[in-house]
């Protein structure tokens, strides 16, 4: 049977599979806590009060990831390096979606604009985060092993698109609307490709960990290109709309401590 759930519980019973999932989810977390963290480092001083938000986000980020290697050390796993057609944040860098980290790596001060561009990037990533996270949650909120990392994290995502709500549409407010619709619009259509190809890969490589028949294979890929070709006729708006959101200031304190694996 092809759904979510069945899926994602036969990924969960293997333990390369369960290793592999584990690696690219703790592989990208450290990574957005790292950007996060040199951003919020150069931010510019007219925006000086948004530095602590962006700080607790990479604190989040950093936390989910240590939340993975918890999860595999649990099993007695050890983690694998990411393969490179299965690194999400490193394609959408690679399409010159968010922040180059040659511009992270310097130490000069980003500007308003470049904000913009970091804030456009986490609405739709986070959109896409939000939307997986509620998934497992919905399926694995209660299960042993996974189920409060599952909700803590999603609790998590929820928190981080709440704050890029808020802030765009600050930033929108105070002039910027045109260039946020732009840089939206270029992000959500390149997020949309990067996740189908991410997908796929990723597909491949646990059908060859489990043994998939071919037949299933194809019809999980043609599942894939099925959502892209669904994104791409419109359902890529969802994650250029601004809201205000019911919970302000979601990033307003510190981080909270990452559960046991369990």
């Amino acid at each position: 049977m092809l759904s979510a759930k069945s899926l994602f519980q036969e990924i969960l019973d293997h333990d390369e599979s369960f290793r592999l999932f584990c690696s690219i989810a703790a592989s990208g977390e450290s990574q957005g806590g790292w950007e996060n963290g040199r951003i919020a480092a150069l931010v510019p001083e007219s925006e000086r009060a948004l530095a602590p938000r962006i700080a607790r986000h990479g604190a989040d980020e950093e936390k989910h990831g240590r939340i993975f290697q918890a999860l595999l050390k649990k099993r007695g796993l050890e983690p694998v390096a990411v393969p490179p057609e299965t690194d999400y944040t490193a394609l959408l860098e690679r399409r010159g979606i968010g922040l180059a980290h040659e511009k992270l790596e310097a130490d000069r001060p980003l500007t308003v604009p470049d904000l913009v561009t970091y804030l456009a990037h986490s609405r739709v990533t986070e959109q896409r985060a939000a939307e997986q996270m509620a998934m497992l949650r919905r399926y694995f909120a209660g299960h042993p092993d996974i189920g409060r990392a599952v909700r803590m994290i999603s609790a998590d995502e929820d928190n981080h698109l709440a704050y890029s709500h808020e802030e765009l549409l600050r930033l929108a407010a105070a002039g910027h609307g045109p260039l946020i619709r732009r840089t939206l619009r270029a992000c959500a259509l390149a997020e949309i490709a990067v996740h189908r190809d991410v997908s796929l890969a990723v597909m491949a490589r646990m059908g060859r960990l489990l043994g998939w028949p071919r037949a299933r294979s194809a019809a999980l890929a043609a599942g894939i290109r099925a959502v892209y070709a669904y994104e791409r006729l419109g359902g890529w708006r969802r994650m250029v709309t601004l809201r205000m959101p019911e919970r302000r200031d979601a990033l307003g304190g510190p981080a909270t401590p990452a559960p046991g694996p369990a």
